[in-house]
């Protein structure tokens, strides 16, 4: 099974990418979603139009900074980096994540 980009649940795609900046440390936007799909064992795909509106966004949040850098195959790109706010907000929405699982799964163990 396969999930588009444009059947990820809203707000999650910033948390992949916060999640994917804290943890391999500054990529481009191609490198980020490269790497997420690899993550997620290629059963998300994303999209230009999904991941660059997603990044814009964070970096007009303060959450992602960027620095301008030579790629692998030298072309001259943006990178993205984790910024200290950016930090906090992936440790609140972590916690968001984790409150939001714990509610469905009682749910899904509810008996009728």
């Amino acid at each position: 099974m396969s999930i588009s980009d444009n059947e990820v649940p809203y707000g999650t795609l910033d948390l992949l990418i916060l999640r994917t900046l804290q943890t391999m440390g500054s990529l481009h936007g191609y490198g980020l979603a490269r790497r997420i799909e690899q993550v997620s064992a290629s059963t998300l795909r994303l999209s230009q139009g999904s991941i660059y509106p997603a990044l814009v966004r964070l970096e007009k949040q303060g959450a992602i900074g960027t620095e301008w850098g030579t790629s692998e195959t030298g072309r001259k790109v943006k990178f993205y980096v984790l910024t200290d706010s950016g930090r906090a907000q992936l440790e609140r929405e972590l916690r968001n994540w984790e409150s939001a699982k714990a509610l469905v799964a009682r749910f899904l163990e509810a008996e009728s």
